[in-house]
């Protein structure tokens, strides 16, 4: 009975009024709920009114209501309320005529064309960009008769378009049979998709909407970009054909959030009075999806002010126009640079292959085509340093002060001796070897003399970010005797194909700390690039043992390749360790001896040592 209440508590808030009597025959209520239960297109919502209309049948209160235009707007905001779908409305018309709509009669070619002319508009853009607008769908019958007229007039100048911009702003009205035909223009030909569902109420029947097999004239490439334009008064049959495209992933929507309106709306008379019921009969629901824009509308995909929406979409086709021509570069500049020759290769041909199935023919801005570059990079590669970048140039060197850089490097190293004399030592990021090399001897005296007499060190790089890998080969050779060099690692530069060796440095400032006593280096999943590279060679040179996560993964230091003459920057890794069984630490990490959680391995490493020395007495 609770679902009556949309019909009947407001009328008996009404009757406690003393308004003169209207005379309305008090079964009116129970016609109008019967046309809602036989006719709304969504009787699931409904459930439970049949034992409420034959309960408010019984009652003998008399509606006491001032005139019938109270009544219906008083029932038309209960319905509304209690179902959730303001596409149901009570009227009051006693003079209404419905309206039929008017058969096309036969017309002369010339009087067609001004006909169609009124509700089709046609141009040409800068950049061989289609622009149609259509303000009224046309039915199967309708397009049949005017098809030939239709290609001369309209179709076949879009056909050699490179994009289309297809503008249902102000496209109301329409008929669902022009739903296949419209959708299948803009379709591959051969097995038919299914675009749509339609149930209809009355009848309790669904139809299946198919994209058509065979058309008049030839189908719109599906390589080329499709925008629709929608406003807040695009509605009903335009709705489900830009809900239909965008779910096929055949078109990006550009403008507002569509009226959420419905494919068919009847307006049935209550009997032999002058109350109409609109009712929504018909409902679409989406084989994708599984559910429909009708009452909450179609979201575009860019969201933007109608006005606007026809210069967002031509930005957004000139963007897609350069698509092609991007990632074919950025395809080349990856087979000629990245480090490992045969991934890099790889990866090209992958890139292109995502090009050729339309998986870019939806960006809609620089910032998307270079998100989605990235994603696809790293996918394609597992190389986390593969991806777009911006291209920023490097900022001057700064001059700063004996005394600013003291203060810097304090706050740049942290150090400390526990207990058996064992160092600590942390950094978060390498520098370059040359900036480093101008301030070396005050990184000694401020860091390194804290920790160079120490019996054992832990070198804490859980949070070292990488940096540039030219000082690496100087800090390794801290813990490396003086006589003789080593080999630390050989790095092979992809871009020009020379191989060049790190060695042990015969000369450095300050103290080494030697090969002898022990080392234990820590790291976590944040540990990447020089660091990683670091960590790798101690590791294989048998010199630290390694406690925490296995590092990141990433790379060495990436160089930025702008692709082409565009706006766009690619950070390609270039540079790999050569070792004949593929990479070393790249893309894998680098994996420790004892592995245990990044926040506990300070004091794994103090536990070991503390044995170690133990040991010793």
């Amino acid at each position: 009975m609770a679902k009556l209440i949309f019909l009947v508590a407001p009328l008996l808030v009404l009757g406690n009024i003393a308004f003169i009597h209207a005379g309305f025959a008090p079964n009116v209520i129970i016609d109008m709920a019967k046309i809602v239960i036989d006719n709304y297109c969504s009787p699931e919502k409904l459930a439970g009114m049949k034992e409420a209309i034959e309960a408010a049948g019984s009652n003998t209160e008399v509606l006491s209501i001032p005139d019938a235009e109270t009544l219906a707007n008083v029932l038309s905001a209960g319905v509304q309320t209690t179902v959730s779908d303001p596409r149901l409305m009570i009227s009051y018309e006693p003079n209404y005529v419905p309206v039929v709509p008017p058969k096309m009669p036969p017309l002369p070619p010339d009087q067609v064309i001004a006909v169609l002319q009124t509700s089709i508009k046609l141009d040409i853009l800068e950049g061989n960009i289609g622009y149609l607008r259509i303000d009224h769908i046309l039915g199967e019958d309708v397009a049949e008769k005017v098809g030939p007229l239709l290609l001369d007039l309209v179709w076949n100048k879009i056909l050699p378009t490179s994009a289309l911009i297809f503008d249902l702003r102000y496209t109301s009205s329409g008929d669902i049979s022009g739903i296949p035909y419209i959708v299948s223009y803009f379709t591959e030909a051969g097995t038919p998709i299914h675009i749509d569902s339609i149930y209809d109420r009355p009848s309790n029947t669904t139809t299946k909407l198919f994209s058509m097999s065979t058309l008049l004239g030839e189908r719109y490439s599906t390589s080329k970009p499709l925008i629709i334009l929608t406003s807040k008064n695009t509605k009903g049959i335009a709705e489900d054909v830009a809900y239909c495209l965008q779910n096929l992933k055949r078109a990006t929507i550009v403008g507002e959030k569509t009226a959420g309106g419905s494919v068919k709306v009847d307006k049935i008379q209550v009997r032999d009075t002058g109350f109409y019921v609109t009712v929504p009969t018909a409902k679409s629901v989406n084989p994708i999806t599984g559910s429909t824009w009708e009452v909450t509308g179609v979201t575009p995909n860019v969201e933007v002010n109608a006005e606007d929406a026809l210069a967002t979409a031509i930005k957004i086709v000139t963007l897609l126009n350069r698509v092609p021509a991007i990632i074919e570069g950025s395809a080349t500049l990856i087979a000629d640079n990245y480090a490992f020759e045969d991934i890099g290769a790889a990866v090209a041909e992958k890139l292109k292959g995502l090009l050729a199935n339309g998986e870019y023919s939806k960006v809609v801005s620089k910032d998307s085509l270079e998100m989605k570059l990235s994603a696809d990079l790293r996918t394609l590669s597992g190389d986390k340093s593969l991806k777009t970048t911006s291209n920023v140039p490097a900022l001057p060197p700064m001059n700063y002060s004996p005394e600013m850089y003291i203060e810097l490097i304090k706050v740049s190293f942290h150090t400390d001796v526990f207990e058996d004399n064992i160092g600590y030592l942390r950094f978060d990021m390498f520098g370059d070897f040359e900036e480093v090399k101008a301030i070396a001897q005050i990184i000694v005296e401020h860091v390194w003399n804290k920790v160079v007499n120490t019996d054992a060190m832990i070198v804490d790089l859980r949070n070292n970010i990488g940096g540039p890998t030219t000082a690496i080969a100087g800090f390794c050779s801290y813990f490396f005797d003086s006589d003789k060099q080593i080999v630390l690692d050989r790095l092979y530069d992809r871009p020009s194909g020379t191989t060049t060796e790190l060695r042990t440095l015969p000369e450095l400032t300050g103290t080494r700390y030697g090969s002898k006593k022990s080392l234990v280096m820590l790291t976590s999943r944040a540990t990447a690039g020089a660091a990683e590279e670091f960590v790798y060679i101690m590791k294989k040179l048998g010199r630290a043992m390694i406690v925490g996560e296995t590092t990141a993964g990433t790379s060495h230091p990436p160089k930025t390749f702008r692709v082409g003459e565009t706006d766009i920057f690619l950070s390609i890794p270039t540079v790999h360790s050569d070792t004949a069984a593929g990479p070393a630490w790249e893309g894998a990490g680098v994996a420790p001896h004892i592995p245990v959680p990044a926040d506990a391995a300070l004091e794994t490493a103090k536990g070991i040592f503390k044995k170690h020395f133990a040991g010793q007495k």
